[in-house]
């Protein structure tokens, strides 16, 4: 299953990521968030969306590893992919009904949000 990671790109850009190619995705607090951090399996596609200062889907990422030895605070490892040559905004999304009952649209706050198959093609489409 696919996922979105959101992020501040004050904090960490996904221009960042594309200069340290790979990192540590942390910093997840929310309980629904790490459960789907503890979820999440290497190859596992990703989606990285900034969540201020734009409000939009930015580019891809793949998962490289998952440490879920702390259940509290579980370590995945990701590899940047490649940006969107056009983002995907939020106002878009929230006009799709494929995305009507994400959780990206009905749950603002969480950080670490699932994708259907239909909702990373779109989101990844050129």
């Amino acid at each position: 299953m696919p996922f979105l990671l959101k992020t501040e790109p004050a904090v960490y850009s996904y221009d960042e990521l594309q200069r340290d190619v790979e990192t540590t995705w942390d910093g997840v607090t929310n309980p629904q968030a790490v459960k789907y951090l503890r979820e999440m399996t290497p190859g596992e596609k990703l989606v990285i969306y900034h969540s201020n200062g734009g409000r939009e889907a930015v580019g891809t990422a793949a998962v490289l590893s998952v440490d879920a030895s702390d259940p509290k605070v579980p370590l995945v490892r990701i590899k940047c992919g490649r940006p969107f040559k056009v983002p995907r905004t939020l106002a878009e999304i929230k006009a799709l009904k494929i995305f009507a009952e994400s959780p990206l649209v009905r749950q603002s706050r969480l950080s670490v949000v699932p994708l259907t198959a239909a909702q990373y093609a779109w989101l990844t489409r050129e």
